[in-house]
């Protein structure tokens, strides 16, 4: 389809030429009235005479032959002009080597709202709106903030606490050691947050966390499955993924029997831990059958497309030894649940993740930065967190959440890997969901998500970085800051009968920070990147500038929020107690 064509701007740039043309008929003119019997005489004509009597009238000449010469004259310049324009140099004064250099204030602006509270935090004076929509599109950023910073670099301090107080937001937080929450509990319930807490240190100050609880398909029985075998260790031989798929197919096969078949108190790890238990295997006995696979013997005969049955009888393709190695390999997996702590903070849920969108609500997810053992819970919380959020999203309020979900996932690296994450970081921007992942170096998460992590990296239109020593970062950081072009000089001295001086200046190109810049980072400052803008070099947030600053136990000791009295306060049910529950409204 051809473009309509654009009469403006075709006659714009040929309006100068039409002017030309017009004073091209009065050379004409002139050069028709001026006498002379040959050319020299008709030039000092044209000259003395002519030139007079053709611009003594304001009037151009319309004379078919000064006409002609004007059109002759406009075209000549015209061409003139476009060969040279086809062929002139390029030149960039000061940005021969490179046009790099730091952002303004001027640079930022049209990037923040007017009021700080409607904002992202960005540094001390840089941030960036949470509308999704501004004004001019040109100006439109998704939320995804990745902050990088070395051990004590401030990436709580400085960027994670500054942002919980802008209470904008519902937020889900990573909460190492359990100190954010401590810190900023009493700020949220002050501002009327449901506040929700799951510790992974110490369960007896943790609410309850069922992951079937948010099962509702075969596509979410897999997905736990998926977030389970890629955070946990099995019995199987490394670098064989045959163990996996077959653990897969047993998990999935387990699951989806208790999740469609299994009363509804029963639905948790403690019966998946029941069934493999209850699952023993005779080598030297092929036609044994346990109580397991008596029951889906008995499944199979109601409904024989089952997804649990279809499932567990590919598991039992494998021989015994093999079927007995896959049962050992599991229970190496869910070693963890043998705590009875663990089993009992999964029997049912009271984290209620899919309504984390729906009013301003904070999840806290304690864990520990030196134990990894149940740190496969909290992604798990973020894999079906994000997948519930999107589903009610689209399903519930037309692809938009009514209240924005910010996740700032501290220690990123070491919660363990959440799937698809890289496509995530692409979709949850227009279900109003953002993700902060914060790290000290990013060869933690390339580590982590291997070929993904570029792409992940490459979703979040802010990165910060608050400084560090890890040479791969510092390298990648020194070159998409890009070079500047600088000015150098060269002095000589010549030694002879006589002492001359010569002095030498030339341009230079050199990156806007090398390598050993950005290694001694001044504490106080940090660098942002803006997609689409120039990089700031800025200082950190001064927490204490804050207007909700001091309603943190930082700036009072009895702004502390003490977890255990707040969840003793709460009623905590018991699997074999029967409750009534009356309308307070109604009594």
């Amino acid at each position: 389809m051809k473009k309509p064509l654009n009469i403006k701007k075709l006659l714009l740039p040929n309006i100068p030429y039409a002017f030309i043309a017009l004073l091209g008929t009065k050379l004409g003119q002139a050069w028709r009235l001026a006498q002379g019997a040959d050319v020299s005489a008709k030039i000092l004509g044209f000259l003395t005479k002519g030139l007079g009597e053709a611009f003594s009238s304001p009037l151009p000449s319309f004379h078919p032959a000064d006409l002609l010469v004007g059109i002759v004259i406009a075209c000549a310049i015209r061409l003139i002009v476009y060969v040279k324009g086809r062929n002139a140099r390029k030149f960039r004064k000061n940005m021969e080597y490179g046009s790099a250099r730091w952002g303004t204030a001027d640079d930022i602006a049209p990037y923040a709202a007017p009021k700080l509270e409607d904002n992202i935090i960005l540094t001390q004076t840089e941030r960036l709106t949470m509308n999704n929509r501004p004004k001019d599109p040109k100006t439109a950023r998704n939320k995804n903030v990745l902050v990088v910073g070395g051990s004590g670099s401030g990436k709580t301090r400085f960027f994670i606490k500054p942002n919980l107080m802008q209470l904008h937001s519902s937020y889900v937080v990573t909460d190492p050691k359990g100190s954010i929450a401590v810190e900023c509990g009493k700020l949220m319930l002050r501002n009327g947050y449901k506040v929700k807490i799951f510790n992974s240190i110490n369960f007896r100050k943790s609410m309850h966390y069922n992951p079937f609880a948010y099962l509702h398909s075969e596509k979410d029985i897999l997905k736990l499955v998926t977030t389970l075998i890629a955070n946990t260790k099995g019995d199987g031989k490394t670098g064989d993924d045959f163990w996996q798929k077959a653990e897969t197919l047993l998990y999935t096969a387990l699951i989806g029997y208790i999740h469609y078949e299994a009363p509804e108190e029963e639905q948790n790890f403690a019966t998946l831990i029941e069934f493999i238990n209850a699952m023993e295997v005779r080598e030297d006995d092929e036609t044994f059958e346990n109580n397991v696979d008596l029951a889906f013997k008995e499944l199979e005969s109601r409904e024989p497309n089952h997804f649990a049955v279809r499932q567990y009888k590919k598991y039992k393709l494998a021989a015994g030894k093999t079927a007995k190695s896959i049962n050992i390999s599991c229970g190496a997996r869910l070693a963890p649940f043998d705590i009875q702590e663990l089993r009992e903070i999964t029997l049912y849920d009271e984290l209620e993740l899919d309504t984390i969108g729906d009013r301003k609500t904070v999840l806290f997810l304690i864990m520990s930065d030196t134990d990894s053992t149940f740190n496969f819970l909290i992604s798990m919380i973020y894999s079906q967190l994000f997948n519930l959020l999107c589903e009610k999203a689209d399903d519930v309020y037309g692809g938009r959440l009514p209240v924005h979900v910010r996740c700032l996932i501290d220690e990123c690296a070491n919660i363990g890997q959440i799937p698809n994450l890289e496509k995530l970081m692409a979709t949850i921007r227009s279900r109003e969901i953002s993700a902060c992942l914060v790290l000290q170096a990013q060869s933690q998460l390339k580590a982590l998500y291997k070929d993904n992590a570029d792409t992940i990296i490459g979703n979040c239109d802010s990165s910060i970085f608050l400084g560090g020593k890890e040479p791969t970062t510092l390298k990648e950081l020194s070159q998409a800051l890009g070079r500047e072009t600088i000015d150098t000089y060269n002095t000589g001295e010549s030694r002879g009968r006589e002492v001359s001086h010569s002095l030498n200046y030339q341009k230079l190109g050199k990156e806007l920070a090398t390598i050993d810049e950005l290694a001694v980072l001044d504490g106080g400052k940090c660098i942002l990147q803006l997609r689409g803008v120039r990089p700031f070099l800025s200082d950190k947030y001064d927490i204490t500038r804050h207007p909700n600053y001091k309603y943190l136990s930082d700036a009072n000791p009895r702004n502390a929020f003490d977890i255990e009295k707040y969840l003793s306060t709460r009623l905590v049910p018991k699997a074999d107690e029967v409750y009534e529950v009356f309308d307070a409204g109604r009594v």
